[in-house]
């Protein structure tokens, strides 16, 4: 689009905190050696490994608060039968396995973009893999991201609720304090988004620690009550697991849905790749997060199996009464956690979605000095908080909330799987066989335990997919009006090249300084130059062409970000290329193009950008509603000069009317 300053899409990320400060997540850990290096390299490793659990595996480690009284309580015989118990903890312990462990873990952390994962960083490496852009690569893409902001405002609501549905069966005081759960569950939520302005970086390096305790709690309450009945290792034996299915017929097949529960939060693993690495990431889950939690499934199953009557609440009922209070203090905090990786996500994919071209310039602030990526974006945590707090209000109960929140993560692994197969085939080279030989059994996987999420529907499944089709349709109406206004701006556009040769002829007038014309076509005269010369009758000492690009890759090294060519003595082109995790500031960039003779001063510098103005047609480009909705998006799109960090007393605008 000429004159238009919005990074143009590269190519129809989940995000999550930083890595912890003066660490590089890609970067291989140092030899260990003799003396201090070893240490620090061991020190680091660990640190990394800590801040993993605290960020990537809080939502997973939130699961046993719920997981297993709700599949307990779907079976036929209401939990209480031994097969039941059995078959239930086997499901959940195989869920662990083959989708965290052998799908994420093993396979899916190999398929990396430049070591980011999620599924726009997943989306952007399959659109280079196949040498094109593919519209099937962007309706997955564009899907994935949708689903993941649905599982961003259930994780909060669900996860607060369920710990605080804890205050239920405190000792002596638990029935009175019954009808102040949902609003302290809102209370504390509101609490969570209200200080994201603020940034969580003081707060986050108390993340790892904190999840770590709780784990190991997770942990000590599942030995504790293991040897209540003993036989329940039988159920590591996926033996129970398969007959319990045949047992329970089409029933089983709903008891999938709520077993999927377990491993909900399992994306993040492949989504904060990048943050912490692969190694501490892996580490920690396999050293740490996977048997803490098989202990306390197990230790749930064997605590029914000598109570039956416990099926009603397997986790709040085993903890002990010396220990409840402190236990429920732990598990609120790593719920919040837990929430606030989340948030912190829908704030990176926001960013990376603005990036890519898919949704409008938003306000992204920086919360900290030191980390570019601790960030906020007001209207996305708005949103988030306005719609946490309609699902309290709606589902009122984690039980009811339960039925809702599977459908969205199920959709998002699903996305990632058939995303997976364009690297394996194309990028990779794979051969055919071999490539379904890979990817069918995660896709086969995948499909189970959605299409039983599905059954869910009429319960409040519902929710997350009308979310979804409204961000996807949101997603698909920017990117469609943004092309047919490219298509028409090159329609009535004027090469760049037969206007300087305009100009030689007819030389203008000609005024001091530099001027800097943004647009997201090089080979067209910007709209702004040509108003500037057609109403102000002036060209500019020296005149840049500027052209910002947001690459497939994650980040842009500083000595690739720029690319200049001079077209003559009076105007030069100029590219700067950013990555889709990388927030673009103009005015830095430009001041690295001084090792190739630009002679950048931003106070002798103006900045043209055109402005448009849209106005809906009924008879051409898209509905009349669509049209309108591009509108009303282009009117609370970001203002250019914030977006790319262009001090605003530099800045001139020039704008049109176009149709779209």
């Amino acid at each position: 689009m000429a004159g238009d300053p919005s990074p143009p899409s590269s190519g129809p990320g989940e995000g999550a905190p930083p890595a912890p400060p003066n660490q590089n997540p890609d970067a291989s850990p140092a030899p260990e050696g003799t003396g201090g290096h070893g240490h620090a390299a061991r020190t680091g490793k660990t640190a990394l490994i800590i801040g993993a659990i605290g960020v990537v595996f809080g939502d997973i480690g939130t699961s046993p608060l719920y997981a297993m009284r709700e599949a307990l309580h779907h079976s036929r015989s209401g939990g209480t039968a031994e097969l039941a118990v059995l078959g239930v903890v086997s499901l959940v312990f195989w869920a662990l396995i083959l989708v965290v462990t052998i799908k994420y873990v093993v396979f899916l952390m190999r398929v990396d973009n430049k070591g980011e994962g999620g599924t726009l960083a997943l989306m952007a490496l399959a659109q280079h893999a196949v040498g094109r852009r593919s519209a099937a690569i962007f309706v997955l893409g564009v899907c994935g991201a949708a689903l993941f902001y649905g599982d961003g405002v259930i994780t909060p609501a669900i996860s607060v609720l369920s710990a605080i549905e804890g205050l239920k069966d405190a000792p002596g005081i638990g029935p009175s304090l019954t009808p102040f759960v949902l609003p302290i569950a809102a209370g504390i939520l509101i609490a969570l988004f209200m200080i994201q302005s603020r940034g969580t970086g003081s707060m986050a390096r108390y993340f790892g620690p904190l999840t770590l305790g709780w784990f190991l709690i997770l942990a000590a309450l599942g030995v504790y009550h293991i040897f209540d009945d003993i036989s329940i290792l039988r159920a590591l034996s996926p033996h129970y697991g398969v007959v319990f299915l045949l047992d329970n017929g089409f029933l089983g097949f709903v008891i999938l849905g709520s077993v999927f529960l377990a491993v909900t939060g399992a994306e993040a693993l492949y989504a904060d790749m990048g943050h912490f690495g692969k190694s501490p990431i892996r580490a920690g889950w396999l050293w740490v997060v996977l048997p803490c939690l098989t202990l306390n499934y197990l230790g749930q199953g064997a605590f029914v199996l000598a109570n039956r009557g416990a099926a009603e609440n397997p986790f709040w009922m085993m903890v002990p009464q010396f220990a409840y209070w402190p236990v429920l203090i732990m598990a609120t905090l790593a719920t919040v956690i837990a929430s606030q990786a989340v948030i912190t996500g829908a704030f990176s994919v926001t960013q990376q979605a603005v990036q890519l071209g898919l949704l409008p310039r938003m306000s992204i602030l920086n919360t900290s000095e030191s980390q570019a990526g601790q960030i906020y974006v007001p209207a996305v945590n708005s949103l988030l908080m306005v719609g946490v707090l309609a699902l309290l209000v709606t589902f009122q109960t984690s039980s009811a909330l339960a039925a809702a929140y599977g459908i969205a993560v199920t959709g998002s692994m699903f996305v990632d799987s058939l995303l997976a197969w364009f690297i394996v085939r194309h990028l990779w080279k794979w051969s055919l066989p071999l490539s379904l030989a890979a990817i069918s059994p995660l896709v086969a996987i995948d499909l189970v335990f959605m299409t039983s999420n599905m059954l869910k529907i009429p319960q409040g499944a519902w929710m997350p997919l009308v979310l979804g089709a409204g961000l996807v349709t949101i997603m698909w109406t920017w990117t469609r009006g943004s092309q047919i206004l490219t298509a028409k701006a090159k329609k009535d556009s004027l090469p760049l090249v037969d206007l300087i040769e305009m100009l030689r002829a007819r030389p203008p007038h000609r005024a001091p300084g530099t001027a800097v014309f943004l647009t997201s076509d090089p080979d067209v005269a910007p709209v702004a130059l040509m108003h500037n010369l057609k109403h102000n009758k002036v060209l500019h000492q020296k005149n840049v062409i500027l052209t910002v690009k947001t690459l497939d890759r994650p980040r842009v090294p500083e000595s690739e970000r720029f690319v200049m060519e001079p077209i003559n003595e009076d105007f030069k082109k100029i590219t700067l290329s950013y990555g889709f995790m990388e927030s673009p500031v103009v005015p830095r960039a430009l001041s690295l193009c001084r090792k190739q003779g630009l002679k950048f001063d931003i106070m002798s510098t103006s900045f043209f950008l055109g402005r448009r103005s849209v106005v809906p047609a009924s008879n051409q480009g898209m509905p009349l509603w669509q049209d309108k909705l591009y509108i009303f998006l282009m009117r609370n799109a970001a203002n250019p000069t914030d977006f790319f960090h262009i001090p605003p007393g530099r800045v001139v605008e020039l704008g049109t009317q176009v149709s779209v």
